[in-house]
């Protein structure tokens, strides 16, 4: 029997559903999810009455949330690392963060453990994630190119590592819990690689190591992280977005020079 639908518009019928996302047949019967929205809303503005206590009965006692708490059990670990290496082995072996399970490696550092300046970026992107380094795409050549006009280089004095060892999904921002349980481990990379002074690369990096965020107002301005000179800087990624902030970025490396001559 002839249905009155040719193959062509049956196949460009599939294809927009496939980029709507339907890709897989679930059931075997349509779903009227309008009907089903509208029942959860109803059943929403109904809230369930709390069941009564008996007469004479005590109140019943307040229930704590189950499972560890994933900050204190980051701290644990940070502070029983006596090395760098121990450090990483302890962010290796931490399952209690979700974006472990997504990515392929374990974004440590990179550069000279000791250096007098260490980076400290946001979070892997998709070539960080294939190397298992930090700052390699584009935005690491470009910072190789920042560092190199000031006469420094991650192969002899520079250290780098990121707030979040793993990638995202899709490069999306971390989020504040994420931030949260791994700021401890950042913490303790700090104080081992024990540099003269920080960079602070991004919001992502400032939300971690100085509880703000705010590049824009914030780079450029000396200020103190983990006990140290720190100075907030554009992320690289952003200067290749923005290609007319380039020249703050070179004030800032000015800055970062005039710093180190100082310190002696």
């Amino acid at each position: 029997m002839d249905s009155g639908i040719d193959w062509h518009w049956a196949r460009a019928a599939l294809d927009w559903q496939l980029e709507l996302g339907a890709d897989e047949a679930i059931g075997e019967a349509p779903v009227d999810r309008f009907a089903l929205e509208a029942a959860e809303q109803a059943a929403r503005a109904q809230p369930a009455a709390a069941p009564q206590p008996e007469r004479g009965a005590a109140p019943a006692p307040m229930v704590a949330p189950a499972g560890p708490d994933p900050v204190q059990l980051a701290t644990e670990a940070a502070k029983g690392a006596g090395s760098l290496e121990a450090l990483h082995a302890a962010m290796d072996a931490f399952e209690h963060c979700e974006l472990k399970r997504g990515a392929r490696n374990l974004v440590f550092c990179d550069g000279v453990p000791g250096a007098r300046v260490m980076i400290v970026g946001e979070a892997p992107g998709r070539e960080e994630d294939l190397q298992g380094k930090p700052f390699v795409g584009r935005a690491g050549q470009l910072l190789d190119r920042m560092l190199a006009a000031i006469g420094l280089d991650r192969s002899s004095s520079v250290y780098i590592t990121n707030v979040l060892p793993w990638r995202p999904p899709q490069n999306r921002d971390p989020r504040p819990e994420e931030i949260a349980m791994m700021k401890p481990f950042l913490a303790r990379h700090v104080e081992l690689a024990d540099p003269d002074l920080l960079v602070i690369m991004g919001n992502i990096s400032c939300d971690a190591l100085l509880g703000k965020r705010g590049i824009t107002r914030l780079r450029g301005k000396w200020t103190e992280a983990e006990g140290r000179p720190a100075m907030p800087m554009f992320h690289p990624a952003y200067l290749l977005r923005q290609p007319a902030m380039k020249r703050e970025a070179w004030g800032d490396l000015l800055e970062l020079q005039a710093k180190l001559k100082a310190l002696g």
